[in-house]
This record gives C-alpha cells, structure tokens and sequence, in this order.
C-alpha cells in the first residue's frame, strides 16, 4: 500500500514546490488593508494618487502599435494560472503582446534579474529571504495577487492523521503532538504561528518538526511519525483519498488574510514600459476571472480551462482538478497588503532580516488600480 501511494505523490509533487513558489513604477503608497477578516478577496481600496502616463495608441487600452515581448518567471506552479490561460485564451494577443516564459533554479537567481529588468514579471512568495533581498538593495516591486486561501476551503491547509481524529477535534488538542511544517520564517511559519495563537497555544507547546519535502509529510503521518501538518494541494486529496489524513479544519479560520505569494514587476517594466505593463495587467486580470468563473462561481468554460492548467502545470489529470482546492486568486488583482507587512514583522523580530524594507516602495497597488480604472472590477 505504501507503495503504492508513494509513487502518486511522485507523478503530483513537482506541483508543490509551485503552489508555494511559486517556487513571484511609481512609487505608490499601499492602501490599508480594511476589509473583515471573513472577506477573502483583498483590498477593495483604491488608490488615489496613482498616475498612468499617456498611451501612444489611440485608446486607453487599445493594441500597441508594435509587437512586444513580456517575460514572465514562472515554472509551471498553479498560481500562475492567469499568466497561462490570458497566453492561451489570446487575452495578451489582443494587445499585441507575447509572453515568454522563463525559468530560474531558485529566487536568489531571479530577484536579481527581475531587479535589473532582464526579465519583467514574476512570482515570490512570502518569506524573511524575499524580503532580505529587498532589504539589501534588490528592487522589485509587489504588484497583484499570486496566492491565498479561498475562505472555508484553502489549499495550504493543516491535516491530521486519520486515526487520531476522535482525539483530536480541536487546535487546542495539538498541544503535546509534533506538527511538521516545511519552512521557518517563511509564509509556513507564519501560518503555523497564527494557529497556535488561535489555539492559545505557544511554540513550547508542541513539537515543531521541520519537514521541508511535502511528500515526506505524506511518508511521515502514514508511518506514525508525525501526528498533523501543514499540507498543500494535490496532496491534501490524495492522502484522503488513500486513508492517510484527514483536513483539520482550515486556514482560514484563524489566518484568513494570509497573502502567500504575490505577482512581482520589474521597475522598468512598471515605469519605463507603462504602457506595455497596462495591457499585460488587463489581460492576466481577464485570465484570472476566467479562473473565477470556473473554480470559484462553477460556471464558464471549465472543461477549456483545466485542459490549459494540466497544459501548462505538473498536474496532468483533469479529474484531480475537479476534486483539490485551488489557489485562490483575486479577480480583481488586489493583495492583502497589511498581512505582508504582518509577516515581515514577525521574521524581523524573529532575527531573520537584516535591514529595513520601504513597504511605500516594495508594495505598488498602482498598476492594479489603474487597469481596474479602464476594465472595471469583477
């Protein structure tokens, strides 16, 4: 039997490393993040003092007179479904624009490049490394959503070992169990850290086990090693799927504003190709409510869009799709703004930055507000 499921993980887990990573101007002030905690989609705030220089083309949002070339960083994780399904359903054609997608071994390869503008867009996910490099001089910018928990079905979420869930109903039951998450300092931290607060638990509590490979989670609940973990799609379902864990409640009962990973811009993209950095917002909004309509609303072209994520991601069975929880992604690009900074401050008193990050400068809604101007929200 083990076996068995072992070698499920291995046709899924490349995904994992991608629902996480994923693994993301103007300087403009972010908004306050305001809305209730119950509200999943982030930021309905506008920004007021954000400016778009004026288009060479006839209308705000007409084609570019000439062909150009956005390169995104992206290597296949779930998240970068807008960027997928606005190249394939031609959202980036209608502006004369063609992406190219690239690949980096790791972020200390990309932060860099995207910095210089040696590429334009990409994906970062929340951790006290990201933001080291920001604070050491890399310039990239925050500008939309990549990542979070859709409310009341996350897919990062705590499971628990399907035999201990007559013991264990409750967060506050953990206390004296091992708990195994895949990173400190990062996103995972943080989230596990929200959850024993919501517990009234404290770290001396439980038994933090650092488990960096999602798939040894697997390996470690089906071997009694470990008794919960911080988990991620598709391996949530598989291991319900094959008995091992069932899902313990959810992230978004206690962290329901946790931002996991953000799209990323180049300055020059953002400043000196303003232009261009319009139309190619437009279009991965378009993709990202085509993703709405179908996971979220249950309605559009599901059967298309699925067809483009097993394309374009390490999840190649329609059927798994229409049984995982998917990433949520703002249709309307907003980020939850205030929880980065929650985050930053919890790795900085943690010890884990050095230097200061200019969250003015670092997180730019601008971009977002001013497509939302032209193309209206969801």
């Amino acid at each position: 039997m083990r076996g068995k499921w072992l070698k499920l993980i291995g046709v899924f887990f490349i995904i994992v490393t991608l629902a996480l990573a994923g693994c993301a101007n103007s300087e403009t002030k972010p908004k306050d993040d305001t809305q209730d905690d119950q509200n999943t989609d982030p930021g309905k705030e506008k920004d007021q003092d954000s400016t778009t220089e004026d288009s060479s083309s006839e209308g705000p949002l007409d084609p570019l007179a000439e062909p150009v070339t956005v390169t995104i960083a992206e290597d296949g994780s779930a998240s970068g479904a807008g960027f997928y399904i606005a190249k394939e359903r031609g959202y980036f054609e209608e502006y004369n624009i063609n992406v190219e997608f690239v690949k980096f071994g790791n972020s200390d390869e990309m932060l860099p490049a995207l910095a210089a503008g040696k590429i334009d867009v990409a994906g970062g996910i929340s951790s006290a490394s990201f933001f080291n490099s920001i604070a050491q001089g890399i310039d990239v910018r925050m500008i939309a959503d990549k990542g979070h928990n859709v409310m009341g079905n996350s897919y990062f979420t705590f499971v628990l070992r399907k035999d201990l869930q007559d013991e264990i109903k409750d967060y506050k039951d953990l206390k004296g169990k091992r708990i195994a998450v895949s990173t400190k300092n990062a996103v995972d931290d943080y989230i596990f850290e929200r959850m024993l607060e919501h517990a009234g638990l404290t770290r001396d509590d439980v038994e933090f086990t650092l488990m960096s490979d999602f798939g040894n989670m697997m390996s470690a609940i089906g071997n009694n090693q470990i008794a919960a973990a911080l988990q991620i799609e598709p391996l949530i379902t598989q291991g319900i799927e094959q008995d091992l864990h069932v899902k313990f409640g959810d992230v978004t009962d206690f962290a329901p504003k946790a931002q996991i990973a953000m799209v990323l811009g180049s300055p020059e993209f953002l400043n000196e190709r303003r232009e261009v950095a319009l139309r190619f917002m437009a279009g991965y909004l378009k993709g990202v409510r085509d993703y709405n309509d179908v996971f979220v609303k249950d309605e559009g072209e599901k059967e298309e869009i699925i067809n483009i994520m097993t394309e374009h991601t390490a999840l190649k069975d329609p059927a798994i799709w229409n049984k995982v929880a998917v990433t949520g992604l703002n249709p309307d690009g907003r980020m939850f703004t205030e929880d980065i900074k929650k985050q930053y401050n919890m790795y900085k008193e943690n010890g884990a930055i050095k230097g200061e990050v200019d969250f003015d400068k670092a997180v730019d809604p601008s971009l977002v507000e001013d497509v939302l101007d032209i193309i209206g929200e969801y």
